[in-house]
């Protein structure tokens, strides 16, 4: 793994972390009348500071705001959350899974194979 990728995953874990902590607001506050939900964006941000290096990587901060309401129904979509929910758990999880392998794969280089 180069000496970006590292970074990147855990600016990426990070961005993830927020935004799943934001969608639980969100399912939390289904009910709650007139709420307005909120979203995390990062990944744009992350794929630019990707070509411009370290440094711009670790400057890179979630942004929370508010959602764009859906036009079909007028107010937050529980399913789209609890969607929104599930797929980052996803993410979180694939990202967790990459980091292990590289690990596993540094102790057997410092074990020297075994």
């Amino acid at each position: 793994m180069d000496a970006i990728s590292p970074l990147l995953i855990a600016k990426a874990l990070d961005g993830l972390h927020a935004r799943y902590r934001v969608t639980a607001e969100n399912i939390a506050n289904a009910n709650t009348p007139a709420y307005r939900p909120l979203q995390v964006t990062f990944e744009t941000q992350l794929r630019e500071a990707a070509r411009e290096g370290a440094d711009a990587i670790a400057a890179v901060v979630p942004t929370t705001g508010l959602a764009p309401l859906p036009g079909i129904t007028g107010g937050m979509r529980l399913d789209l959350e609890v969607a929104t929910a599930s797929q980052t758990a996803t993410r979180y999880a694939a990202l967790l899974d990459i980091l292990g392998r590289e690990m596993a794969i540094s102790r057997a280089v410092i074990r020297g194979g075994n």
